[in-house]
């Protein structure tokens, strides 16, 4: 149990600075954008959807069914919401009960203490991990990883507890194991490996690491004997019946999965897996052999990690002249050997004779523990139980300990382990969306564990002197110390994005420069953003991604050319990227190329959301494009058009889009036809779905106001202002309210106020100065129109409204200036015309001179 308990503390203690550590990476669309965490979503929501949240049955959807983890992630949300602090300490707690268990694990296997101890160290502090536990999707491979171990513990406590006839199989229990027990113990094993597999789909592999052990650890069968010596023996029928469970019950598991995810295996795009979509079968060959070695080689030496190995992270093997050929041939071969050694079988026969241990070579074996040895062929006897002094014999007697199994025997299995689990990354029945991922290395490196353990084991009891013992001994402590230490220094990468990003730009250069940009451009970093962009395009011109992303950053510092460039390009390389569409559309409509725009927006509102790796961001795109549409529609007067657009985005919008302002443009529209009921309908739904929002409060007030319902309308229009005080059209509305109700000294108020807090907001600023004029208090008008004149000096309404206040002022020169000023930017306004003529004839009249007493004729103006 001490053991247990000191593995268990360096796991968590290694991880202890995660606590404080940011989401990354995944972690954004998994817990941040996931809509089935949300409570309001309802729970059942995760037994259809992936672990991202896309329908299992979508084309785009991964086929990841993990609703347990979804679960887990669901109950922090309920607890603490998006604090990341909750979600990595389960993470950090989990992975100390994984650690916990693999000690306790280890115990029979490599016998208590130093052993078992060294086992559970190698685990705690291995760097491979870190992704897994610091990372919170990692979550998903730790708690598979602990219902894995639970079902392993259970069947290893059934195969125990089985009853089996003496002889070859000899069952080793004590007396009183009932075949309840037995079975129940089994019946464990089954629910806690479909349990292993509804956390990650790797999780079902336990049944077959279960068979493994069953038949090479407890039944210890060698390759001389085989599965004929078992099938041979009619008293080894509850053998075959475990094993016949086991596959029983991973076919059905297996083939609710594959029925559950809609038949069909997921697509991935050729950047995820560049191997899978070469179309030269040797380069896909070598390359899919070469991949478990380099795993393989990250368990060995963990000193380059990443936090994505996608694109050319590595490169294929193209030919056989490549010289990673020579590693994946010295990975097979290696592992060639471990198989065949351990399935020999030991090479000498052990007997105990009054307590110790002899081998027919002359020479004592033991296991560096105290334990026997036992042979191949099982032939140690442990006699009959013994008479109790009363003559009968003992109803509850135990036989001795379980020998530990001999290193062969742990070698298989622990290649079992290491290898089993990691089947289904290896491409070998379906095409998987990564090249590398170390969180899948999690289980598997508990096979690793072990082995390096068994390994040091045997080494250690055939070294003949202490000072070769001692050295080895320094070996493991030092490889669990400088495991730990790259763990520490790896956690620190994991703390933030940026630091996560910048270590993984030796591995993954264009994947890493292109995340950086994004955290460097969330920092408010625009040049440096910009500079990252560019250097993954470099890597990878290609990336529609980081070419929309840079066009992203480029239209919000107003290089408008620059990113209608960029869009175009990222819709050349992928042409389903709607939200660059989306942004083109903005652009465009912004320039006044309305037609063009409309254009655009349709062609986004018509691509279809098939086989997309995110198909609720496109339909969040989609919905945005139909109201960018009708928003256009709305303005140009064409009401029906537009509601005909906004009932389109209402359909299409996905479950996590913020309809409040789509829905307040519909009251507009409706307001528009003054259809009131209907508008008041929409303004109420947009209230609905975000109490806060302001707009809808201005609008649904005005609509209030129109019906009659006076004191209903202050109180929205007053609420508006409420939820932001620093908001002048807030204070407009209410003030242009207040006007109507021939409040005016209260409406002036108003107009000062919203002119004062948004004075760089021209229709704010032009809105207050018609407030104030027609309250008469003309001066104030005045220097409102001024302010807004100098906002937009070639705007002809803002220069001749000042003209017309400086008129009714008596500043009548200044007046006449701002007339003439208008009428070279709209000759033909008529309201001008006329007022400049007016003008003229007071100046006229009190002797002053004017530009047309110097010349400038009625036809002029």
């Amino acid at each position: 149990m001490i053991t247990e308990l000191v593995c268990t503390a360096v796991a968590v203690g290694l991880y202890l600075n995660t606590l404080d550590a940011d989401f990354c990476y995944d972690d954004s669309r998994a817990i941040k954008t996931n809509q089935d965490l949300l409570p309001e979503t309802p729970w059942t929501n995760i037994l259809y959807d992936d672990f991202w949240g896309t329908l299992l049955t979508h084309s785009g959807s991964h086929k990841s069914f993990r609703p347990l983890c979804t679960l887990s992630f669901r109950l922090n949300y309920s607890l603490h919401g998006l604090n990341p602090w909750g979600y990595h300490l389960l993470n950090v707690v989990l992975h100390g009960l994984v650690t916990a268990l693999v000690t306790a694990f280890s115990r029979p296997l490599l016998g208590g203490g130093l052993w078992s101890l060294l086992a559970g160290l190698l685990f705690a502090s291995h760097p491979i991990h870190t992704e897994a536990v610091a990372g919170v999707v990692g979550r998903a491979d730790v708690g598979a990883a602990l219902f894995f171990l639970l079902s392993l513990l259970c069947y290893v406590r059934h195969c125990g507890l089985r009853s089996v006839p003496h002889g070859a199989f000899q069952n080793r229990q004590c007396g009183g194991g009932s075949v309840i027990r037995c079975w129940g113990w089994m019946l464990g094993s089954l629910w806690f490996a479909a349990a292993s597999m509804l956390w990650k789909e790797q999780g079902v592999t336990v049944l077959a690491v279960s068979a493994v052990y069953d038949l090479f650890v407890f039944q210890r069968l060698r390759f001389r004997q085989a599965l004929l010596h078992l099938l041979g023996k009619k008293k080894n029928i509850n053998v075959l019946l475990s094993l016949g469970v086991l596959a029983s019950w991973g076919v059905l598991l297996l083939s609710a999965r594959l029925y559950w995810m809609g038949n069909k295996p997921p697509n991935f795009s050729n950047s995820d897996n560049p191997a899978a979509d070469s179309p030269h079968f040797l380069a896909r060959t070598l390359t899919f052999l070469h991949l478990p070695a380099a795993n393989a080689w990250l368990l060995l030496c963990p000193d380059k990690l990443s936090f994505d190995w996608s694109m050319d992270a590595v490169p294929l093997v193209r030919s056989l002249a490549d010289c990673r050929n020579l590693h994946t041939v010295a990975f097979y071969v290696g592992m060639s050997i471990l198989v065949l050694f351990g399935l020999r079988g030991p090479t000498s026969k052990v007997k105990e004779t009054n307590g110790k241990t002899h081998v027919t070579n002359g020479k004592s074996i033991t296991n560096g523990n105290g334990y026997q040895a036992p042979d191949a062929n099982h032939n140690t006897e442990h006699g009959s139980p013994k008479t109790a002094l009363n003559g009968s014999a003992g109803l509850h007697h135990c036989p001795p300990r379980t020998p530990l199994p001999p290193t062969e025997s742990l070698v298989l299995f622990s290649l079992g382990i290491l290898s089993l689990p990691f089947i289904p990354a290896t491409n070998l029945f379906f095409y998987v969306g990564f090249v590398i991922a170390e969180r899948v290395l999690y289980i598997p490196s508990i096979g690793f564990c072990l082995l390096v353990a068994a390994c040091a084991r045997a080494s250690f009891v055939r070294l003949r002197t202490r000072g070769c013992k001692a050295v080895l001994l320094c070996l493991c402590v030092g490889l669990v110390l400088l495991n730990g230490l790259r763990t520490v220094q790896r956690n620190k990468d994991w703390s933030n994005e940026e630091n996560l990003y910048k270590s993984g730009i030796n591995v993954n250069p264009a994947k890493a420069w292109g995340n950086l940009g994004n955290v460097l451009k969330n920092q408010g970093k625009m040049a440096e953003a910009e500079k990252a962009y560019r250097n993954a395009l470099h890597y990878r011109g290609n990336m529609a991604d980081m070419l929309y992303n840079l066009g992203l950053l480029l239209q919000e510092n107003e290089r408008f050319s620059e990113a209608l460039h960029y869009y175009k390009l990222a819709i050349g390389s992928r042409p389903t990227l709607a939200s660059a569409y989306l942004n083109i559309g903005i652009i465009l409509m912004n320039q006044g190329h309305l037609e063009e725009a409309k254009r655009t927006f349709l062609t986004c509102a018509d691509i279809p959301d098939e086989n997309l790796k995110d198909p609720h961001a496109h339909k969040s795109s989609v919905t945005s494009c139909l109201y960018n549409l009708g928003k256009l529609l709305h303005e140009q007067g064409q009401q029906e058009e537009a509601l005909s657009m906004f009932k389109e985005a209402v359909q299409k919008m996905p479950r996590q889009f913020a309809p409040h302002s789509l829905f307040n443009m519909m009251g507009e529209a409706y307001m528009r036809l003054n259809r009131l009921e209907e508008a008041g309908y929409w303004y109420r739904e947009s209230l609905r779905v975000k109490p806060d929002h302001i707009p809808a409060h201005l609008t649904y007030g005005k609509l209030l106001s129109i019906i009659g319902q006076k004191t209903e309308a202050e109180r929205y229009y007053l609420r508006a202002i409420q939820l932001d005080p620093t908001k002048g059209n807030c204070y407009m509305h209410y003030g242009q309210f207040l006007l109507e109700q021939s409040r005016l000294g209260e409406a002036a108020e108003m107009a000062e106020r919203a002119a004062e807090l948004d004075n760089f907001e021209f229709d704010v600023v032009f809105s207050a100065a018609h407030m104030l004029r027609q309250a008469n208090l003309n001066e104030a008008a005045e220097r409102q129109y001024k302010r807004a004149a100098s906002l937009r000096p070639d705007y002809p309404a803002a220069l001749m409204n000042l003209g017309a206040i400086l008129h009714l002022n008596g500043k009548l020169s200044e007046a006449e200036a701002n007339y003439l000023r208008a009428l070279q930017l709209k000759p033909d306004d008529v309201i001008t015309q006329s007022n400049l003529r007016k003008l003229w004839n007071i100046m006229e009249r009190q002797g002053l001179r004017t530009k047309r007493a110097l010349g400038l004729q009625k036809d002029d103006v």
